[in-house]
């Protein structure tokens, strides 16, 4: 299977700049995106209490995510105006994707930033697929997860969506095993955990798991 490829946008806001973001990205940046070829799709997560947001877009292949740095990045500026922000980039190979449904108004997000020997990323990556995953799907209110990876830089990021904030709370100490028992496995470190409204779920990643 082809690798699809990720962009993602990491900003700092002004809390109370965050709803005006969000309908910029609604309205302005998931129209423009759509236009650029080879793009799939976007998500936009957001934290309120610390003004943290991170807009990701999905690529076809590395090609059509290096053709659109120049478009992207006039997007970019723009959002972070209407954020009153701070931005920060990576670039992404989605190694995993997986949905038990689509999500729905009210879903969260709790996402974990990893860091692995760049040797080791293969191994971390089938220990994400074979171990973390399937106890994953248990959880109540699953409803997908996801694994990018930056494997000449060691980094990895894993996202697990919950149908609601109170599904994702009452996992979270399953949750938190799970990913200690992988992490230990895979011989990874955590770099940080941290926990999103899912404001647009337009990823439109395939299943890849």
């Amino acid at each position: 299977m082809p690798i699809v490829f990720a962009r993602s946008t990491t900003i700092q806001a002004h809390p109370s700049y965050i709803d005006a973001g969000i309908k910029h990205v609604r309205d302005v940046v998931m129209p423009t995106l759509a236009d650029i070829e080879g793009c799939l799709g976007m998500s936009l997560l957001i934290d309120r209490g610390s003004g943290r947001c991170i807009a990701t877009s999905s690529w076809r292949d590395e090609e059509s995510l290096r053709a659109s740095e120049g478009p992207v990045r006039k997007l970019r500026d723009d959002a972070v105006e209407i954020f009153h922000g701070t931005t920060e980039v990576s670039r992404w190979e989605i190694a995993a994707m997986h949905r038990d449904h689509h999500s729905e108004r009210g879903a969260c997000c709790r996402v974990t930033w990893i860091k692995i020997e760049p040797a080791h990323m293969d191994r971390g990556v089938d220990v994400w697929k074979m171990a973390a995953l399937p106890k994953m799907e248990e959880l109540e209110g699953f409803c997908s997860a996801s694994l990018m990876v930056d494997p000449a830089a060691g980094r990895g990021v894993s996202s697990l969506t919950f149908d609601s904030a109170e599904a994702m709370e009452r996992s979270r100490e399953l949750v938190d095993r799970i990913r200690d028992e992988g992490v230990r496995e895979a011989g990874a470190e955590v770099l940080d955990t941290c926990e999103f409204e899912l404001a647009i779920a337009h990823l439109h990643v395939p299943e890849m798991a």
